[in-house]
Order: structure tokens, then sequence, then C-alpha cells
């Protein structure tokens, strides 16, 4: 009897070990937080980590796409892995550096300039490893079902009273003085290019071309009346020296 009650209390223990294993293996995966998760925050650090599930190969880098609203300008990198660097991408920014030690999580702050006018913020992740492959953290809810490599979701808390989006580019631009200010937003109409004395040039140089003419002819004139005065003075010499 006991060998087969042994058998029998086998079977069970074996399935939940099979269930915690893969719940194990489900678990690892990229976490994303803030401490100041909350829309429109400004100088908001995101924090990030992205566990190593290889127990041969260290993750060497990691790829993440923004969501809307976040530009890879407005980040910056505040703490990575020790000789880790931060380098913008067209759709978002990527953080690597030597290989991590198998099984070692990836772990990152990035400082946002200021966080979007939304409710969550969804960051797909790509995680590469030093053997070549790579975990795509990308996959979102659909429905009931759960995502096996669900994408990191930062939820954000409703903004604070008063609290508005920054300036955009264009007016930081116009600000630091790299960029010429527009009509409008000198709020004076003499700001604008055609209101300035070079601007006038243009018209002063087609309407002294009458002015330049008559001055031609008087010159023109004077040099004439000089030829024939000397004319006649070596006409007079000529007679004066035939008539001695």
């Amino acid at each position: 009897m006991r060998p087969r009650l042994r058998h029998r209390s086998a079977a069970p223990l074996l399935a939940l070990g099979l269930v915690l294993g893969a719940a194990g293996t489900a678990a690892a995966h990229v976490e994303v937080g803030s401490p100041t998760a909350q829309a429109l925050a400004v100088d908001a650090e995101v924090a990030f980590s992205a566990e190593g599930e290889s127990s041969t190969a260290g993750i060497t880098d990691v790829k993440v796409v923004l969501p809307a609203g976040l530009a890879p300008a407005d980040l910056t990198l505040a703490k990575a892995p020790a000789g880790w660097t931060f380098t913008p991408t067209a759709e978002g920014f990527t953080v690597a550096g030597p290989a991590l030690a198998p099984g070692t999580a990836a772990e990152w702050t990035v400082r946002v300039l200021q966080l979007p006018d939304a409710a969550s913020l969804v960051f797909k992740t790509l995680v590469d490893y030093s053997d070549g492959h790579t975990d795509r953290w990308i996959e979102l809810p659909q429905g009931d079902t759960k995502p096996q490599h669900p994408a990191p979701v930062l939820a954000l808390t409703p903004a604070a009273p008063g609290a508005r989006a920054l300036p955009t580019d264009g007016v930081t631009l116009f600000a630091s003085g790299s960029a010429s200010p527009p009509a409008s937003a000198s709020g004076s109409p003499s700001a604008s290019p055609s209101g300035s004395g070079s601007a006038s040039a243009p018209t002063v140089a087609a309407g002294g071309g009458e002015d330049g003419g008559g001055t031609t002819a008087v010159v023109l004139g004077a040099v004439a009346g000089v030829a024939v005065l000397a004319a006649l003075v070596v006409l007079v010499l000529r007679r004066r020296k035939s008539a001695s």
C-alpha cells in the first residue's frame, strides 16, 4: 500500500512543480516603474528592469520603443550597469554595454523631461543576449487573454491641477536665440523682415536708376566739352606755327 500511496502522491507534486516552473518562466519579464508616475510630471525618473532568463548567456543590450508623447530627445540616462551607454534611436533608445553575468537582470533608469498627458505608457522592449538570442516583450493584452510576452506598462495618475505641457521645441529654439522669431511672436509688424531697413534697399535701388542715368549723361557731356576745347587749342597752335 505504501509504494502505491507514494506513487499517487508523486503525481500531484509533479504537476504542482510543473505549474510553478511555468509560472516562474512566465514571470520573467521587463518591469517599469516611477516614483513620479503622474501625467505631465516634469523631470520624472523612470526605472526599468529586464530579467536575465538565460543561464548561459548575459544581456548585452536592450532596445525600447517609446510611446506616443515621448521623444528620444526628451530622455537622458540617469543610471545603468557599469560600462553601459544610452543611444537615442528613431523609435526610442538603446542601452548597451558589456555582457552581464548569466541570470543577471539589466537595470537602468532614464530621466524624462516631461511625461505625456496619458493614463498609461507602453514601452515595447527587446532584450538581446550574448549568444544572439532576443526576448521580445512587445505583446499587449487582447480582451481577457494575458500575453505570454507582455510589454511593460507604466500606469499614470491624472495630472496635477494646473499642470501644463512644456513649450514646444520651436518656442524653445526661439527663446535660446538659435532661430529667428516669427512675425507673430514679436507682436509688432515692424519686427518682420519686410519692415526692416535692409529690406527697403532693393526699393531704393530700383528708384535710383533714373538718378544714375542723369549723372552718367552729365559726366559724358563734360568729357565731350573737354575734348572740343583741346581740339581748339591744338588748332590755334598749328595756325600760329604756320604763320611764323
